[in-house]
């Protein structure tokens, strides 16, 4: 029976081969260290972290997630190894909470590899802590135990190992933390969660009195999310509930309808049902996927056990005991493929009911939305920058939208550069076709933004992207002309520059309406093409600063570069890179979702081979501009 244990508490552990679980409600970092049998850690190489998961008997996440799963094969622990301890740590450097204390209880539970769970415990009474030892597995007269702990650490990382007497501890915490700044670059940010009640009830509070739409809270999904959503909004009743059509046959699902979630308007419940749709791909994934991994974890036992007894290796009983490994390997196979199939089925028959009903910002181009775009009055939640699959959806069609929130809370890298997912494109075709992707997905801001609230500038050092940039300077939407050779670098870095220490300072000293008169408030996204061509030092300086401050104050950066065109910098680089959200013009899996770290291919927006859609929105906007007097 299921023991739920609390501080000090100890349990026996009945099976060896195990799966640690943790939900926290936040992206956390998970680790394990393996202590000898005085408690102590005898150097880094005994630390799994996501910079090095796996050690003997012992595997972690690679990367921040709320949700995670650690494996632990205790019969496989090295004979000097007498206690694991797990640990949890808040990313740092990332803008979310700092303390444990403004996040929810982190939950723990120790299962065996079929799911049945041995143990659990829910760290209660952290405040300012912000890494925490959540439970310990360990030797006791040859059998192993679980004892809860939840000991916290207010100084992070760094004082947990050196607690637990790991040599050089502050150089190991440093790089833990840069190993999960580099995954967290990697993962699509989730919507904003009602669990931060003072940002957002602030935020709400300041979007009721301006007018504007309050900030959308975690997904909500028709298709059998089990989050628990609280939708309360300063000064005003609850929003209304989806609604759901009813199943035509009593024990047959509900026919999916479009903005089957919770939302104030149609667009906020079709945003948060994509997120629900998002979110119910990774779990059933992940369900999937640890099911296979139990079947072949419990085959790989049988014929262990089998192959034990030299009586039995070869021979009539070695033969019937493969086979019936092998069948049991199937059945449980087959069962999980089942309920994925099944899972899949049902959120196919969503996405058809959904993709028609998408609005223009959050539709492909193919939508026949786009036949009737006009520019809009207000700004939308969020803009489509492409799509995102799995492995196990390929065979269904399945694809999610990539909603990302407005305004921009990162920019953005069109990566140029060639990886494994790339090499059958000629890298000048790949070039070309990173400089269109960053059109098309510069013409859906532009297209999401009422006139007058977005302008792009373009700086293309070498004048290498002018076809590509066409449609842009031939529509007349940008701000300027696209700005060439290092003189055009320098000027428009500048001014970008002076633009974000302006603002900062108006807001900084309450001044808001001191700014200059011919000051240009409207959002600005700065399209960089091949760099770091045309940069110097300073230029490159300038460029880091707008990537880390810009966001903040209005400034956006798109970045269409080859990392490797840029290795000459070396690491004073890494933090741009870190800072931008990386995109790419043919498919790759190189995104992660928040909840379980999937590696997620993503494909940008296609136009439509022959379509004259880009042309015509592009259009629109112009009218729109010139109407408006810009």
């Amino acid at each position: 029976m299921a023991a739920e244990l609390v501080r000090g508490q100890n349990h026996p552990l009945t099976q060896t081969r195990l799966e640690i679980r943790v939900s926290a409600g936040r992206p956390v970092v998970a680790g394990a260290t393996l202590a000898d049998d005085r408690g102590a850690v005898r150097g880094s190489e005994y630390v799994a972290h996501p910079g090095a998961p796996a050690l003997p008997g012992l595997e972690v996440p690679r990367q921040a997630a709320a949700d995670h799963r650690l494996a632990v094969d205790l019969d496989a622990m090295p004979q000097d190894v007498h206690r694991v301890t797990v640990l949890l740590a808040l990313p740092v450097g990332t803008g979310g909470p700092t303390r444990f204390g403004a996040v929810a209880a982190p939950f723990i539970a120790v299962t065996g590899l079929d799911g049945t769970e041995e143990a659990s415990y829910t760290i209660t009474d952290l405040d300012t802590e912000s890494a925490v030892t959540a439970l310990e597995l360990y030797r006791r007269g040859g059998a192993w135990k679980v004892r809860a702990i939840g000991q916290g650490y207010a100084d992070g990382l760094a004082a947990l190992f050196a607690d637990q007497g790991v040599p050089d501890a502050r150089a190991l915490a440093g790089a833990i933390h840069d190993a999960v700044a580099q995954g967290l670059a990697r993962t699509v940010a989730p919507p904003p969660r009602p669990a931060d009640e003072a940002q957002v009830r602030a935020a709400a509070t300041a979007g009721h009195a301006s007018g504007a739409r309050p900030p959308a809270a975690a997904p909500a999904s028709g298709s059998g999310s089990d989050s628990s959503i609280d939708y309360t909004h300063p000064g005003r009743q609850a929003p209304p509930p989806p609604v759901t059509a009813q199943p035509a046959e009593p024990g047959r699902p509900a026919a999916p309808v479009a903005g089957d979630a919770t939302g104030w308007s149609m667009e906020e419940r079709l945003y948060n049902q994509v997120w629900g749709m998002f979110e119910d791909l990774a779990r059933t994934t992940a369900a999937y996927r640890s099911a296979v991994d139990f079947a072949d974890s419990r085959m790989e036992r049988e014929l262990d056990q089998v192959l034990s007894d030299p009586r039995s290796r070869v021979g009539g009983r070695a033969d019937a005991a493969r086979e019936a490994a092998g069948a049991k390997h199937s059945a449980l196979v087959d069962r999980a493929r089942e309920a994925l199939d099944r899972d899949l089925a049902q959120l196919v028959a969503e996405s058809e009911v959904v993709e028609p009903a998408l609005p223009a910002p959050y539709a492909g181009w193919d939508n026949p939305c786009w036949h009737a775009y006009r520019s809009p009055m207000e700004l939308p939640m969020a803009v489509r920058l492409g799509d995102l699959r799995l492995p196990e959806s390929e065979s269904a069609g399945l694809r999610i939208p990539m909603l990302v929130r407005l305004p921009l809370e990162r920019g953005l890298w069109i990566d140029a550069g060639t990886s494994d997912a790339e090499a059958l494109v000629d890298a000048e075709e790949l070039r070309a076709r990173a400089a269109r992707t960053a059109v098309e997905l510069a013409a859906r801001l532009l297209a999401a933004y009422p006139a007058g609230e977005f302008s792009v500038h373009v700086v293309d050092p070498g004048g290498t992207a002018a076809g590509a940039l066409a449609p842009l300077v031939d529509a007349g939407v940008l701000a300027g002309p696209v700005a060439v050779g290092a003189a055009g670098v320098a000027e428009t870095l500048t001014r970008l520059t002076e633009r974000v220490d302006l603002v900062q300072m108006a807001v900084r000293n309450g001044m808001a309406d001191a700014l200059p008169d011919d000051l240009d408030v409207a959002e600005q996204l700065l399209i960089v093409h091949d760099f770091p061509h045309g940069f110097d030092d300073r230029a490159v300086t300038r460029l880091r600063y707008l990537a880390d401050e810009g966001p903040q104050v209005g400034v956006h950066l798109m970045l269409v570069a080859d990392r490797e065109d840029a290795a000459e910098y070396g690491p004073l680089l890494d933090p741009l890179w870190r800072a931008l959200l990386r995109l790419t013009p043919v498919p790759d899996d190189h995104l992660a979702d928040p909840w379980v770290g999937h590696a997620w291919t993503y494909e940008p927006p296609p136009v439509p081979y022959g379509s004259a859609v880009l042309s015509q929105v592009l259009a629109e906007v112009s009218r729109a501009r010139r109407e408006r007097g810009l």
